[in-house]
């Protein structure tokens, strides 16, 4: 059985951490760049996060707090990554492209309820 390696995994050890790294932080900044929903969140994680370290809760709640909200921006993350190798794809509308996106906004919808979900719990219990 042979095992197909792409050629793009050539490197090993401290250097493929070191373009592991620079290839996220490009992620990042694309996402900061092209997407407002990725700022936006962004935005809401600025107030939220400082907010948990401010509020009278345990450290396993404010962990959870912090948790849920940098799963956001995780979720956001994957569902810009789907939308734009979609949209590499084709731009042709196509019932599986629209079931696709429509998956990642779900995705991200339940993510962002997770955190209402989770603050209301913790604050309200």
């Amino acid at each position: 059985m042979v095992v197909m390696m792409s050629p793009f995994k050539g490197q090993t050890g401290f250097k493929r951490i070191l373009n592991a790294t620079g290839y996220s932080l490009a992620g990042l900044r694309a996402a900061f760049t092209g997407e407002a929903a990725f700022r936006q969140l962004l935005l809401i994680n600025l107030v939220l996060v400082p907010l948990a370290f401010f509020l009278d809760v345990s450290r396993v709640e404010r962990a959870l707090m912090v948790a849920v909200c940098v799963l956001a921006l995780i979720v956001e993350l994957l569902n810009s990554a789907v939308e734009a190798a979609i949209d590499r794809i084709s731009l042709e509308l196509h019932p599986l492209s629209k079931n696709a996106k429509d998956m990642g906004s779900a995705a991200q919808f339940t993510a962002l309820c997770l955190i209402g979900l989770v603050w209301a719990i913790i604050l309200l219990g």
